[in-house]
């Protein structure tokens, strides 16, 4: 119930935030216009010269149309109002792109690259849920249909915040992001207040595979006290990723469609850190399967993962060995369709059987009203690591049917306390 509480009293303190951050951008007269040049023409300098004009104590308006932006791009706002009734349209020149230093670094974990970043303070960004960002995927999608993935290669973030402070995004949507739709790093009391996201590829000779990868709603990094509000999200990987350091997140009125569903990490991925989450709410979640032409996957409901406690290679592609902790975690009101697994924990992420197990312990986690159904039969699959076993785990009118008939399992390994799952009250090796 504290947990609860504590929840609640940051929701409302950034929902505060929210209209004394309208109210005091509402207060600068100072107003830049900015209308499309038109097609094949580039956007990119009249839209940085009305944020340098306006971006502080000022309100920056787009009227409605495609904005093409041909270079990376840094919004710095300050007690300022953007609004965005149009798309900014990042051309997809891949090669450009893909070359380091065409695209900014701000994102620490995995070294991920962005191509528009916003910073500052005291801003509202709205798009009214008509504008935002279109990210021409598709041509990304299909090129790298046939050649290898790696993180870190550069592949962009559509939409980044980084060191926000008191920033609110609304009514935002973002089509056919090419890697993560957003991130937010370094940042504190941010709000999304309306998110729109929408992997789906269009290239009929990749039908009912999933080409889509790495396009997570979100990813939350080295951030406090954020708030995500009415998201829908398509994609083909985490619809919304927790990663390291993130605390007081609060998450309401998700839906997810397709993809690998909700992700607590990966954490523990830099020996030299230890990653914390801390207080996060996960509240009024959707998880829906798409056509398996469209998208094959829906793979879990909510699933936290570390990396073993033994290093192979450095990040992006590899690491291990970090510590931390994720505690005071509450999944509330989940609603599933046919996902594969549908509450899963593991500490191998990386690893090797001959590891070291992880450190990092995962303790005081509530999952509250889930309903719905799962492909398989194992429901809930905690497997701990003997070195950090898992304390209170918490499990109340979890309701789900498994879609042939079978009888539910639950499995636990290694957790300390349980309560709620018939038959989990497992302690040690499987």
């Amino acid at each position: 119930m504290r947990a609860m509480l504590r929840f609640h009293a940051v929701a409302a303190f950034l929902a505060a935030a929210v209209v004394a951050t309208a109210h005091a951008s509402a207060a600068f007269p100072k107003i830049c216009t900015l209308r499309p040049l038109g097609a094949g023409r580039d956007d990119t300098d009249q839209v940085e010269a009305a944020i340098a004009r306006c971006g502080h104590f000022g309100t920056t308006i787009f009227e409605p149309g495609e904005y093409n932006i041909t270079r990376k791009m840094t919004w710095d706002l300050a007690y300022s109002r953007v609004d965005l009734h149009g798309y900014l349209s990042f051309q997809p020149d891949i090669e450009y792109w893909l070359n380091a230093n065409n695209t900014y670094r701000v994102i620490f974990i995995q070294n991920q690259a962005s191509w528009f970043v916003i910073t500052g303070h005291d801003f509202v960004i709205d798009a009214h849920s008509k504008g935002g960002i279109n990210g021409n995927g598709q041509p990304w999608w299909s090129y790298f249909a046939t050649r290898t993935r790696k993180d870190g290669d550069g592949r962009p973030v559509a939409f980044t915040l980084s060191k926000v402070t008191r920033g609110v995004v609304k009514d935002f949507r973002i089509e056919a992001q090419p890697f993560w739709c957003n991130a937010v790093a370094d940042s504190r009391e941010v709000i999304y207040d309306g998110m729109y996201c929408n992997a789906t590829n269009q290239d009929a000779a990749f039908a009912g595979q999933n080409i889509v990868p790495n396009t997570d709603g979100i990813n939350t990094y080295r951030s406090d006290k954020i708030t995500l509000l009415h998201w829908d999200i398509t994609c083909g990987d985490d619809c919304l990723a927790i990663k390291g350091n993130s605390t007081n997140i609060v998450a309401k009125d998700i839906t997810c469609r397709g993809g690998n569903g909700i992700a607590f990490g990966s954490l523990g991925q830099y020996v030299q850190f230890n990653d914390i989450v801390d207080h996060v709410l996960l509240e009024d979640l959707k998880l829906l399967r798409l056509d398996p032409q469209v998208q094959p996957n829906l793979v879990s409901g909510v699933y936290l993962k570390s990396w073993t406690g033994t290093v192979h290679g450095s990040p992006p592609t590899g690491g291990g060995g970090g510590g931390g902790f994720v505690s005071n975690v509450v999944t509330k009101n989940v609603l599933l369709d046919r996902v594969s697994r549908p509450i899963h924990l593991y500490q191998t992420n990386g690893g090797h059987s001959s590891d070291a197990p992880s450190k990092l312990q995962f303790s005081n986690m509530t999952f509250l009203d889930w309903t719905g159904t799962s492909q398989g039969s194992l429901l809930v699959d905690i497997e701990c690591s003997p070195a950090a076993p898992c304390p209170n785990m918490r499990f109340k009118d979890v309701n789900i049917t498994v879609v042939n008939g079978t009888t539910p399992t639950y499995k636990c390994v290694n957790v300390v306390s349980e309560t709620g799952l018939p038959g989990c009250n497992v302690t040690g090796a499987a």
